[in-house]
This record gives structure tokens, C-alpha cells and sequence, in this order.
């Protein structure tokens, strides 16, 4: 009795034992703090505005956009894919734990078999009937030094990478589908602007060819407005065509029809996203999901080195039933037939090359997990550190950029007076309608990539996931 009772305690300890090696997470390959220079960003003040604890629908502000997007959560093929395969992960994660218990199972037989006469004790031929009917446990193995156990908790990690993964991929459509719903505006919004050159172009044509009709204006004033409204004309067709690319991306986003309704028409009126604080590097870079999950396979890959070390060990397995058995089936639960069956079984590798080699695969596994992560937070860095780079000079670059604009515009009006007053050649007016036309397009281009800066930013530190 003292045997058993101290062996019963041996096993009980020993299930409790893990050769794992202990997780210590890696050192963080940036620096603590984000670049600092003449192009450093300035943080804007306010608490509570971190990306990654704000929900998606309150950093965009343009309701259009916040329903396109609903929109793509909800049929972005992408997307779905990802979500099952969380749910394909977690039924290989409930297989992988179910390992940890017995396999009960309940079994029943019939047998015929005809006996020869040198066999049989009446020394006759004879034909045998047997009835069984057992339940038992087959082969559940006692998870002495924690095999079973490690490979459930890298089961589980990799459930929880694939999760994170989810996250991302969430991320990564909601910035997708703001970037292409905001490049449609500025293309729509540079379409119109081309449209309107191009009909003031038409009127400057007929002014100029009647003024050459009387010889008020020469034949080479009449070919450079022609050239003019040549030079709208394709930037037309090709502004057409961008649009449409645009919402050819932008419904495969979404992976339904876009109601029209929801369409801008122009940047301009657009609410520009939601700014917020970057924070730290190391509070910001741990909230993406992609680092996250990251981590999960780092975690995974030290409890598969803690299998593989549990694999060199012996292994107990336990095989139990207990049931009736009969010659007749009517006598199958009578008494007297009662069978019963223990079968413990222990195998003590000795030699073993594969498992070896095994456990010298999970050791490199683990580097590259730890290399993988390392990584995924260095590409997380340099992203927001990019991002920020990019608007600390952003909001300088629009406010030249409108100056230059009316700038042009004022020129515009005073060259073509002055062509109208027979002061000036045609030349100075053509040249103030292309600065005055370059730089409206010039603006569209930088309040395009200030928004898109803002989304960029806020992908960069993990938002989007709520």
C-alpha cells in the first residue's frame, strides 16, 4: 500500500513537470525612443488618443467612408479567409488538448471460427460462436515530463497568433479601403479640375480666333491655345481612367457594389481622420497585432523544444477494459462472464536518431521565432518613424502649396488682362495657366497624402483592430 500511494505521488508530481525552456522575451532591437531631428513630428497633446485604443469608427471622421468601410468588414473576402482560419486553428487547438485525456470507448464483437478435430476436445470438427462486449481506454498516455502539455500550449499559441493575425488583416483593410476611397476623391476632384480648364481653354480658343479673325491676335497665339486645350483633353482621359481604376479597387475591397451615394466627389469635402499621439516605442510597437503574433510563434516555438525534450524521455501508456463475454448471446450479461484487462506499457528510448534531430530542429525553430519577431519590430519602427518623418514637413507643404495657389491665381488674372489690353503676348498667359494649373493639382496632391499620412500613422501603430 505505502508503494502504491508513493508511486501514485511520483506520477503526480511528475505530470507536472515541464522541460520547456523558460520564455523571456527578447530585447528590443530600436531605440526607446523615435527619431529626433529637424523632420521629427510634433506630437499633438491629449490623452487617451493612442491608435491602438481607438476604434476605427472613431478615427474616421467622413461618415461616407465610415459606411463604405462597415461595408468591407462585412464582405471583404480576405477578411473572411482570415476568420476561418481562427476557427480552424482553435478545432486543431481542442484536438491537440484532448490528447491530455483518456480515449473511452465502448466495443462489440462477433466471432465465428470452425475448430479441426485435432484441437477440439471432443476430437471432432466444431464451430466456435463468440459474443463480447467491452468499454475501456486504449493507449492514453501518461504525460509524465510534459509532452502532451507543451504541444497543447503551442497549439494554443498558435491560436492566439492566428487571431492576431485576424486583427491585421483587419488593419490592413481598414487602411486599404481609406486609402483607395481617398485617392478616388483626389482623382475625381483632379477629373473636375481638368474639366473646367479645359472649358475655359475652349472660350480662350474662340476669343483668340475671333481676335485672329481681325487680325488682333497671330496665327501662333491661335496654335498655342489649340495646344492647351490638346493638353486638358488627355489629362481628362487620363484622370477618366484613374477614376475608374479606383473604383474597380475599391469595390474588390469591399466585395460588393458601392452605392453612389457613398462616392465622394471631391477631396475637398472631405473630413479629414482623427489625429492622435504616437507614444513610445515600446508601449506603441507591442499593441500591433503583427509583433503580437509574432510573439505568440516565439512562444509556441519554446514549447515545441520542450516536447521534443519530453520525447527523449520514456513514455507510459495505459490500456484498460472491462466487459462480458459468452458463447451465446442470450448468456452475454449472465454471471460468470465478466472479463477485465490492464495493460501498462513503458518504452525507454535508447537510441533514437530522429528524435534528436527533432529536437535540434525545434532549437533553430526557436532562433528563427526570436529572429521573425525582432524583425517585425524593426519593420514597425521604421514604419511609424516614416510616418512621422512625413508629417512634421506635411502641414508646411500644404500651407506653401495654397499660398502658391493664389499666388497663381492672381498672376493668372493679371497676365490675361494684360493680353486683353494688347500689353502682353499670348506666351505670359499661357505660362500663368500652367503654374495657376499645376499648382491646383499640386494641392490635391499633398491634402491626398496628408490624409493618407494620417491613415499610414495610424495602420503603423496598431489602430484599427476595435
Amino acid at each position: 500500500m505505502r508503494r502504491t500511494f508513493l508511486l501514485i505521488l511520483i506520477v503526480a508530481f511528475l505530470e507536472g513537470c515541464s522541460l520547456a525552456p523558460t520564455y523571456t522575451r527578447p530585447e528590443s532591437p530600436v531605440p526607446e525612443a523615435w527619431p529626433a531631428g529637424p523632420v521629427s513630428a510634433r506630437e499633438p497633446a491629449g490623452p487617451g488618443t493612442s491608435a491602438a485604443d481607438t476604434p476605427w469608427r472613431e478615427f474616421i471622421l467622413d461618415e461616407n467612408l465610415r459606411q463604405v468601410i462597415e461595408l468591407a468588414l462585412a464582405g471583404n473576402r480576405d477578411l473572411r479567409v482570415a476568420a476561418l482560419n481562427i476557427e480552424r486553428t482553435q478545432a486543431l487547438y481542442r484536438i491537440q488538448r484532448s490528447e491530455l485525456l483518456p480515449t473511452v470507448g465502448a466495443r462489440g464483437a462477433f466471432s465465428r471460427e470452425r475448430v479441426p478435430g485435432i484441437l477440439s476436445q471432443s476430437g471432432h470438427p466444431a464451430t466456435v460462436e463468440l459474443y463480447n462486449v467491452s468499454l475501456g481506454v486504449s493507449s492514453w498516455e501518461i504525460d509524465l515530463f510534459g509532452r502532451i502539455r507543451n504541444l497543447k500550449d503551442a497549439a494554443l499559441e498558435q491560436y492566439l497568433a492566428t487571431e492576431q493575425a485576424r486583427a491585421g488583416a483587419q488593419i490592413a483593410l481598414v487602411a486599404a479601403v481609406a486609402n483607395t476611397w481617398l485617392a478616388l476623391a483626389a482623382d475625381r476632384e483632379s477629373l473636375g479640375l481638368a474639366q473646367s480648364t479645359l472649358e475655359t481653354q475652349q472660350e480662350t480658343y474662340e476669343m483668340i480666333r475671333r481676335r485672329a479673325e481681325v487680325g488682333a491676335s497671330s496665327d501662333l497665339d491661335l496654335r498655342q491655345a489649340q495646344t492647351r486645350m490638346d493638353a486638358a483633353r488627355v489629362d481628362i482621359a487620363r484622370y477618366t481612367s484613374q477614376v475608374a481604376l479606383d473604383e474597380n479597387a475599391l469595390t474588390l475591397l469591399v466585395g460588393s457594389p458601392i452605392p453612389a451615394g457613398l462616392l465622394p466627389d471631391a477631396l475637398s469635402d472631405v473630413t479629414a481622420p482623427r489625429d492622435f499621439t504616437p507614444g513610445l516605442p515600446s508601449e506603441a510597437l507591442q499593441r500591433r497585432p503583427d509583433i503580437v503574433a509574432a510573439e505568440h510563434q516565439l512562444r509556441a516555438a519554446h514549447a515545441n523544444i520542450g516536447a521534443a525534450r519530453a520525447a527523449l524521455f520514456p513514455r507510459i501508456t495505459l490500456t484498460t477494459s472491462i466487459g462480458t463475454t459468452s458463447d451465446q448471446l442470450s448468456g452475454l450479461f449472465g454471471s460468470g462472464t465478466g472479463t477485465w484487462a490492464f495493460v501498462p506499457q513503458i518504452v525507454v528510448p535508447i537510441f533514437d536518431a530522429r528524435s534528436w534531430a527533432a529536437y535540434d530542429v525545434t532549437k533553430v525553430d526557436r532562433e528563427i521565432a526570436v529572429a521573425q519577431y525582432e524583425k517585425a519590430i524593426q519593420a514597425g519602427f521604421r514604419e511609424v518613424a516614416d510616418a512621422l518623418a512625413q508629417r512634421a514637413t506635411l502641414g508646411e507643404q500644404l500651407q506653401a502649396q495654397q499660398s502658391l495657389v493664389e499666388a497663381s491665381e492672381v498672376s493668372y488674372r493679371l497676365s490675361d488682362a494684360r493680353y486683353t489690353r494688347g500689353i502682353d503676348s499670348y506666351l505670359r498667359v499661357l505660362d500663368a495657366q500652367r503654374s495657376l494649373y499645376g499648382a491646383q493639382q499640386g494641392l490635391i496632391a499633398v491634402r491626398l497624402a496628408r490624409h493618407a499620412n494620417l491613415v499610414m500613422l495610424y495602420k503603423a501603430l496598431g489602430g484599427g483592430a476595435l
